[in-house]
């Protein structure tokens, strides 16, 4: 591993132990569902930067549009569900990485399903939800967010390039019971 993989590796792993650490940060609601979501979170966290510092290079059709295509280190994302399904089938609930698209941030690898099954890929994060406002002003959302109609408890962390330019979202979250 470079240099660079190593110390981002190692700025994930802070930001995770800080957040295991900060009793109630950012969260609407306490308990186990807060405890999933914040070690859900450093876990994916922590396997994206395993593979390599974040990029877009180039585009691809996604759903009928086009969008950036995102990387961590050799590894696109696009279209690609080992990351995220290693870590649902390690801490369950959901996993997705979206990409920024213009204004959208567009959900390019995910297990969060649509109503008749299939993954959401394509899919853009809500424009007018919750979450998005912290998002464009470059800041972590923790809390009950509304995904394709059902309310789930979520964590929401900027992915960020070498120029710390956002250039997608971490997302992790459980169906609220």
């Amino acid at each position: 591993m470079n240099k660079q993989a190593h110390l981002a590796t190692f700025t994930m792993a802070c930001l995770a132990a800080t957040l295991m650490l900060v009793p109630g940060y950012g969260y609407a609601q306490e308990g186990g569902a807060t405890q999933k979501v914040k070690a859900s979170m450093a876990l994916l966290m922590s396997e994206a930067a395993k593979l390599g510092p974040a990029r877009i290079e180039g585009t691809e059709a996604l759903a009928g549009r086009q969008v950036p295509s995102i990387y961590f280190g050799p590894t696109k994302m696009n279209n690609n569900f080992d990351l995220v399904d290693d870590v649902v089938k390690k801490a369950g609930g959901t996993a997705t990485i979206f990409v920024k698209s213009g204004n959208d941030y567009v959900r390019v690898a995910t297990n969060v399903k649509k109503d008749d099954g299939s993954r959401a890929i394509g899919t853009i994060l809500d424009p007018n939800g919750k979450v998005i406002s912290d998002i464009r002003d470059n800041r972590a959302f923790y809390g009950e967010a509304n995904i394709l109609g059902k309310v789930y408890i979520t964590g929401y962390q900027p992915i960020r390039d070498s120029a710390n330019t956002v250039i997608g979202i971490y997302y992790v979250g459980y169906l609220k019971e």
